[in-house]
């Protein structure tokens, strides 16, 4: 099952400190959170001066309990297709993610991730859906900076983040992508060294 804690440095790494760039639909925002999911949490008399002192305990409470756990990613086996997919619910919401996902998947688009979703995620053939929903989110900020003309500028950086996921099906890969060479060729060396113990038993 995925887990939460492998998709946070890479979310991180793709976002910055405030920021209130008037060419952003999104208005102001903080380490990725906009004003008005901050108010969703945290009550709608808050400003911007409050998003500017977002804390990383509600920062990671907004995280889980509004994208994570919205998605069932913990329920997801795969953790390479959890972590694009609670991604591109951060960056677009859960809903307009879960329905991509589901138009995919060929089931009900009601956008809301529930059993029959989860199942049809965990059933399909990996790689094959999750190069399915990097190729569909590629498409989605495309159309969105042709709609847009004012997200034109920021079309490279969506680009370039939904580029940063690859599939993936061991722990080594993963780290690879989360924490660079050194990371995931010390957990490789931890797998090697587990399996030879296994076989001296």
């Amino acid at each position: 099952m995925a887990d939460y804690r492998d998709l946070l440095p890479i979310i991180k790494k793709w976002e910055g400190g405030y920021v209130n760039d008037p060419d952003d639909s999104g208005g102001a925002t903080n380490k990725g959170v906009t004003l008005a999911t901050f108010r969703q949490f945290y009550g709608k008399d808050k400003t911007a001066e409050d998003l500017k002192k977002l804390t990383d305990a509600q920062w990671l409470y907004i995280f889980l309990n509004g994208y994570w756990d919205k998605m069932k990613a913990s329920q997801i086996n795969n953790q390479a297709i959890a972590n694009i997919i609670v991604d591109w619910a951060w960056a677009s919401g859960p809903g307009t993610a879960a329905k991509y996902v589901q138009n995919i998947l060929g089931i009900n688009a009601d956008g809301i991730v529930g059993p029959q979703t989860l199942q049809a995620i965990n059933t399909a053939p990996q790689n094959s859906l999750f190069d399915k929903i990097k190729s569909a989110r590629i498409k989605f900020v495309e159309q969105l900076a042709e709609l847009r003309q004012k997200d034109k500028k920021f079309l490279n950086g969506w680009k370039n983040r939904i580029n940063s996921f690859f599939f993936s099906s061991s722990a080594a890969s993963e780290a690879l992508q989360n924490y660079g060479i050194l990371a995931g060729l010390a957990v490789l060396c931890i797998i090697l060294i587990s399996r030879k113990k296994w076989k001296r038993l």
